[in-house]
């Protein structure tokens, strides 16, 4: 009888190194990472940086697959370095990455067998989405992909009377039969393709609803039911249930994808609890790669974006388009760069931190914070010090984040008819004295609570 017990135990334990019998992940646990990692770069590259116009300009010039497809065939980006681009994203202080696996062109950037319109059938003969998985793992950043709900190759998309497809109003296209079945099952599969053969897949970013293509037109609750199936661990966005730019419930999806704005105020639940979101954003005024567009957005701005976001309990998710060689336009490179030298000295108020709840924004500053340690961002203009109203005897110091040293503080101000419970900080004793702060674009105060 012993005997029996011990060999059924042994086996037990056998079985139970082999299989994993852990509860799936609640939607918070999914997001630990992606909410202390907090910026993240968006890469739109495809067939359309050829063209120079953005990834919409099969749609704003009515292109047919005919006339695009002399693109399709000289599509060769023989400077694609994804090792590079996975090493500027780590510089810059970016913590994980998405991809175009398939834009809205239809054009697939992986060895699909599903489809011959691949990027592995024509000049470029790659797996471009293998290479880019690859290079940002081996730089220790989560990776993402995105796919394209909707496709303007395809047969079986609507095209007549869709309002966004390129041969929409066509009348060549007025009766054509579309197996709408037929197209889910393509798209259904190429998601399972994309989580199936590339390894741990962090993030699925589907992109987009409208109109009455929203939901279950999508069969989205058997996708999302597939997509946790193969990947338990992946966090997926909200646009399979809506357009992502108003915000909505999070039906189908782990977090809100605000687009090109961040949020007067945090989205929030019926219940007052801020929601997962992440503001998504171009460097200049484009996605896809634009030969005209030099337009490219600051370091401050970026950096102020970031804060923003983060003062309010969201990510950024900021978009890199290159071109048709590859290579990412040395516009956002050499801003990135500078961005990630002002992560290197502040990234702690901004890795794992949120809401300040106790600190309302002023027109001087934004204010983030992880456990009792607050940090005050000094982004806009003022004219000599700062004051911190009913602050007295709350903290046990004030600090330049950047280097450590000690921020000079006083209790009493003269001209301030009542200066109780205030503190009065500039970044020099006498505290009166006007001086330029340390970082011209965001200095940073950690102020640690008792």
């Amino acid at each position: 009888m012993k005997k029996t017990i011990l060999l059924q135990t042994l086996l037990f334990t056998l079985l139970a190194s082999q299989f994993s019998f852990s509860q799936p992940k609640t939607i918070a646990e999914r997001l630990k990472w992606w909410q202390e990692a907090r910026f993240g770069m968006f890469i739109h590259f495809g067939i359309y940086a050829i063209h120079g116009k953005g990834e919409w300009m099969r749609h704003d010039e009515k292109v047919s697959n005919e006339q695009y497809q002399p693109y399709v065939e000289s599509f060769n980006p023989v400077d694609y370095n994804p090792k590079e681009w996975a090493k500027l994203a780590k510089e810059a202080g970016m913590k994980y990455a998405v991809m175009t696996a398939k834009h809205h062109d239809g054009f697939c950037l992986w060895d699909s067998k599903l489809t011959d319109y691949k990027s592995t059938n024509f000049s470029c003969k790659k797996d471009l989405i293998k290479e880019y998985t690859e290079a940002y793992r081996a730089e220790g950043l989560k990776v993402g992909i995105y796919y394209s709900l909707i496709d303007w190759h395809h047969p079986d998309y609507p095209h007549y009377a869709d309002e966004h497809h390129p041969m929409r109003g066509n009348e060549a296209f007025k009766n054509a039969k579309h197996d709408w079945d037929n197209y889910l099952k393509y798209m259904h599969g190429q998601v399972k393709e994309l989580l199936s053969n590339y390894g741990k897949i962090d993030i699925l970013w589907l992109d987009f609803s409208y109109g009455e293509m929203r939901g279950e037109k999508w069969k989205a609750k058997e996708l999302v039911d597939m997509i946790r199936k193969l990947q338990p661990d992946i966090i997926i966005n909200n646009r399979l249930g809506g357009d992502g730019v108003v915000q909505g419930a999070v039906q189908y999806g782990d977090f809100e994808t605000p687009e090109q704005g961040v949020p007067e105020t945090a989205p929030t639940d019926e219940n007052g609890n801020i929601k997962p979101w992440e503001t998504c954003l171009t460097h200049n005024n484009h996605w896809g790669y634009h030969n005209a567009d030099n337009n490219f957005k600051s370091a401050e701005v970026v950096i102020h974006t970031l804060v923003n976001c983060v003062s309010k309990g969201g990510n950024l998710l900021l978009n890199v388009g290159p071109d048709a060689k590859g290579k990412i336009p040395q516009g956002s490179v050499e801003v990135l760069k500078e961005v990630g030298q002002w992560m290197r000295d502040n990234g702690a108020s901004i890795y794992g931190c949120g809401v300040a709840k106790d600190f309302p924004r002023t027109e001087y500053a934004r204010f983030t914070q992880k456990g009792n340690k607050v940090y005050m961002h000094k982004m806009y203009p003022t004219v000599g010090f700062i004051r911190l109203k009913d602050f007295q005897n709350k903290f046990n110091y004030i600090r330049f984040l950047a280097d450590g040293t000690d921020a000079p503080y006083d209790k009493r101000f003269w001209g301030i008819p009542e200066s109780q419970g205030f503190i009065f900080l500039n970044c020099k004793r006498p505290v009166w004295e006007t001086f330029s702060w340390p970082n011209k674009i965001n200095t940073v105060l950690e102020i640690e609570l008792r």
